[in-house]
């Protein structure tokens, strides 16, 4: 085991595959001589050569239209998106082109590719560079996306997604990058994309978060029960497409009370679907309204007042006090 960061964990992952199969291989911009804006991919290019680890110009369409190609043609690209408010350069690519091939094809032709991209409040960025943009993949079937919250799932999840037959959007909190570290097996390993985790279980309340509201969220219902006692179950989905369902479900019939946390703004978001999901099979179940903590429905703001705008430990605790007073 090691103890390693996120962005330690996912440059494991991406050498390891890069390693265990030839057709794998990484572009974007600033990939390989620099290592990434971020250092993800810190000396893969030194390690693996021009041909595997490829710089690419300033052109995300051409980076996401590149990749279609080259995963069809029976490569395995990773691509990096530098930032996710980037992403609406390549969405014809995306939306169009990669989610819908194998439909087109009848199962002919899949896209084994990853999209990589951080996001995320927190970090003092300018504007396009924060967005959560989850959201707008709900509505592209063909496109798995996930995001992990920890180091562990970082690594894990990224490995599935570059063996995945199917496109993956692999989104990474930019906040967690170097937030804090956790063991790490140092060998190859997976986590089941599709299947969410229970972070903590609990009676009272059910939370469910993903991604870079996960450790807020999680820390949040600690301190309430160390405050207030009680418990509360606190769900990290890792996945919003696919959604585990069936942990939600379980979970809400058990506490009768579910709360969603994340970042993105609140209307039309991921959290709305895990609402409505609650709503449809856990209906009678329920002993009091859903709530979300999320982002507000604006563009996101200056960083001067972001801190105010996410999800925060203070918004959190007072959602939970309002849900448990409900009887």
């Amino acid at each position: 085991m090691a103890v390693i960061n996120m962005i330690e964990a996912i440059n494991q992952a991406l050498a390891g595959e890069l390693e265990h199969d030839e057709r794998v291989l990484i572009l974007g911009e600033d990939v390989g001589h620099a290592g990434g804006v971020f250092r993800a991919t810190d000396g893969l290019q030194a390690r693996f050569g021009e041909r595997r680890v490829i710089d690419t110009p300033l052109a995300e369409s051409a980076i996401i239209g590149a990749s279609v190609g080259l995963a069809a043609r029976g490569l395995r690209p990773v691509a990096e998106i530098q930032f996710l408010g980037f992403i609406y350069e390549t969405m014809d690519q995306l939306a169009s082109q990669a989610a819908r091939m194998r439909l087109r094809t009848a199962g002919r032709i899949h896209l084994p590719m990853v999209v990589r991209s951080p996001y995320g409040g927190g970090v003092r960025t300018p504007e396009l560079h924060s967005d959560s943009l989850e959201g707008l993949f709900l509505h592209s079937p063909g496109i798995k996306v996930v995001m992990p919250s920890s180091p562990y799932d970082a690594k894990g999840l990224l490995i599935a997604a570059i063996r995945d037959p199917d496109p993956v959007l692999f989104l990474e909190p930019m906040k967690l990058y170097r937030a804090f570290k956790e063991e790490v097996p140092e060998d190859s390993y997976t986590v089941e994309i599709g299947k969410a985790k229970v972070v903590q279980e609990g009676e009272d309340l059910t939370l469910i978060t993903w991604g870079a509201a996960a450790p807020v969220a999680t820390a949040a219902a600690k301190a309430w029960q160390d405050k207030h006692g009680g418990s509360i179950e606190v769900i990290d989905l890792r996945t919003i497409v696919p959604m585990d369902e069936e942990a939600i479900v379980k979970s809400v019939e058990k506490t009768g009370r579910a709360m969603i946390v994340h970042e993105a703004v609140k209307s039309g978001g991921a959290g709305a679907e895990v609402a409505a999901i609650i709503s449809e099979k856990c209906m009678f179940s329920l002993l009091a309204p859903i709530l979300r903590v999320t982002g507000f429905d604006t563009p996101y703001p200056a960083f001067s007042v972001e801190d105010d705008w996410l999800p925060n430990a203070t918004r959190i605790t007072a959602a939970i006090q309002e849900m448990l007073s409900y009887r």
